[in-house]
């Protein structure tokens, strides 16, 4: 199983790409984000700014205790005081609870969309972005990278808010108090805000590598634990190989985590010693008669607290700004995947059709198709009408560009050049959601949902009754199958249907796609891994499936096309011969080379 790149291999471009994308990454649509919660934003402020101006009272109490309440033994002035000390506490932890509750819900609202505006997104995305794409690299995204950001999210605002207002409201007090003591206290800002920048910096780039090595750990669980990965670990004996690999990443976290963590703690340290230092010198200068300027000392007292509360705030903001530096890095691979173009998008003036009324007539005019950067076409001048109800088979060597044709079918992709049309409208102006009624797609690979039969033969219909359900279970010649099975419908498929056999699961597939009821159908090698007896189960039912249907049967065992309306012979993505099985064979052409 091959090694995923470790984030200490990446090429300097990729590096290079990684960090234009952090420092691209605007913090203006960052608070786009909020922009739907204006109000209750405004609402939360409104309380953090009320919370600092009460809370600003507590100070100027204190003074009025130590200078005038004590000295003069006025105990009605001090109850008066000591309870409005209390009652400023009572009244700012009352308002911090609100605050609270409210900035959390419109974080964990934030994180509600982006996470599915993310999967949505994906959705849009064309089969080759999933084919040239990790899943464990695109769950990493929508779970840890979101993850990562959600503390940001949730109490970032707030926390600038609340930490700025506290740290402006407290400068302020200082200076009433004191403006020549609050010159000392402030300048510790230069340093601290340099030493801040710093810090971000590298916890910025710590951070990046870190969500490369989750997303690593992500595809070693989803490719090791998965069934069909067990499976393959276990007739390989490749599971200790395993275990190393997820070892060695589960290493390179903790290194990533404690360097994080640890980032610039250091320098913090430095600002600490600085921090208590501030006091003492405040006591000093409030001892020499240069700087004491009779001061008394219950104001000392008072900017003492102040001074003190200064540095928690002021500490606070600067960390909120160390955590919006360092989690751009996972903006930027959110913002990423939100920015990927949608190459099969719905159209801009769909045309508007019942799917129930279409005829089926299949139209393929000049179609080419060239994958991505290809300078050789996959697909070149395909030409095919198929009439409504009748069946074409496309057949060819492996690699001849059968199955591109069928993906075409489906609009999994569009074509290069030329179209395709359905009763005469062109399947770039169907709705998806039609289309998908349309056309139903039936391939060897037959995916199966870890839930219940019932539930996945309804995935296909979500509004399908029992009695529906049974009845194309019936016609695809499976009722007996499911109806033997310990629980019935309701038995459990398990992990991608891995308790039924290839046929078994075929028959599934087909009964799902009966309950489309589908106008044109799509058979993309859909017997080509079942044996002989098997194959033969699994043909009466297609052969349900596709009467009154037009049908599109691509087929590598000539045995199962002989029957067709119609035969085209693909070689190198171009039709060399068509015609019936008989006019083919009779021709001796590539068919019959095929067939012998």
């Amino acid at each position: 199983m091959p090694r995923p790149t470790r984030a200490s291999e990446l090429s300097p471009e990729q590096r290079a790409t990684e960090r234009a994308q952090a420092r691209d990454v605007s913090l203006r649509r960052v608070g786009a984000l909020f922009t739907a919660h204006k109000r209750p934003l405004f609402v939360v402020i409104a309380i953090i700014v009320a919370s600092s101006v009460v809370g600003m009272a507590s100070p100027f109490l204190l003074r009025e205790v130590i200078d005038v309440a004590l000295p003069d033994q006025n105990v009605g002035l001090l109850v008066w005081l000591v309870a409005g000390m209390v009652g400023v506490a009572a009244l700012t932890s009352a308002m911090g609870v609100v605050q609270t509750w409210i900035s959390t819900r419109i974080g964990q609202e934030v994180m509600h969309r982006l996470r599915t505006d993310v999967f949505a997104h994906l959705q849009r995305q064309s089969i080759a972005f999933f084919t040239r794409t990790r899943t464990g690299e695109v769950q990493s995204r929508i779970t840890n990278d979101i993850g990562g950001m959600q503390s940001v999210v949730t109490s970032t605002a707030t926390s600038i808010a609340a930490n700025l207002t506290t740290t402006v409201a407290t400068a302020v007090a200082m200076i009433a108090l004191s403006w020549r003591l609050s010159l000392i206290s402030l300048i510790v800002m230069p340093p601290a805000i340099y030493l801040s920048r710093k810090v971000a910096a590298l916890r910025r780039a710590i951070t990046a590598q870190r969500q490369r090595e989750l997303a690593d750990l992500n595809v070693t669980i989803e490719e090791g634990l998965s069934i069909s990965g067990v499976q393959l670990s276990k007739t390989l004996g490749t599971s200790a190989a395993l275990v190393d690999r997820f070892t060695r990443t589960s290493e390179r976290l903790i290194d990533l985590q404690l360097r994080s963590d640890l980032a610039g703690r250091w320098r913090m340290a430095s600002m600490s010693v600085i921090f208590a230092a501030i006091p003492a010198a405040i006591y000093l200068c409030a001892g020499l008669p240069a700087t004491r300027g009779g001061m008394t000392i219950g104001t000392l007292v008072a900017f003492t607290a102040l001074q003190g509360g200064l540095f928690r705030p002021l500490t606070s903001l600067l960390n909120v700004g160390v955590s919006i530096t360092s989690s751009l890095a996972l903006f930027a691979r959110i913002f990423e995947y939100l920015d990927l173009p949608v190459e099969i998008d719905e159209p801009a003036e769909p045309v508007l059709v019942d799917p129930d009324r279409i005829r089926g007539d299949v139209r393929i005019e000049d179609v080419t198709f060239t994958y991505g950067s290809s300078d050789t076409a996959a697909l070149a001048g395909i030409d095919l009408t198929v009439p409504a109800g009748q069946t074409l088979a496309l057949v060819g060597e492996t690699g001849s560009s059968k199955s591109t044709l069928g993906s075409l079918m489906a609009r999994l992709a569009d074509p290069t050049a030329g179209r395709i049309t359905i009763d005469g409208i062109d399947l770039r102006r169907f709705r998806l959601a039609d289309l998908a009624r349309i056309v139903g797609v039936v391939s060897q690979e037959t995916y199966l949902l870890h839930t219940t039969v019932r539930e996945n033969l309804r995935y296909a219909r979500p509004d399908a009754t029992d009695e529906q359900i049974e009845a194309a279970a019936r016609a695809a010649q499976v009722h007996d199958l499911i109806a033997s099975l310990p629980d019935g419908y309701d038995t459990m498929v398990g992990s991608r249907g891995h308790r039924f056999s290839g046929g078994e699961k075929q028959r599934l597939a087909i009964a799902r796609t009966l309950l489309r009821n589908p106008r044109v159908l799509v058979l993309d090698e859909a017997t080509s891994a079942l044996d002989t007896a098997t194959e033969r189960a699994v043909q009466q039912a297609f052969d349900e499936l596709a009467r009154g249907r037009t049908t599109i049967t691509i087929a590598h065992r000539l045995s199962t096309v002989r029957d067709a309306d119609q035969i085209a012979v693909l070689d190198h993505g171009r039709i060399v011969e068509t015609g019936t099985h008989e006019s083919l064979l009779e021709g001796a052409g590539r068919y019959a080379a095929l067939s012998a």
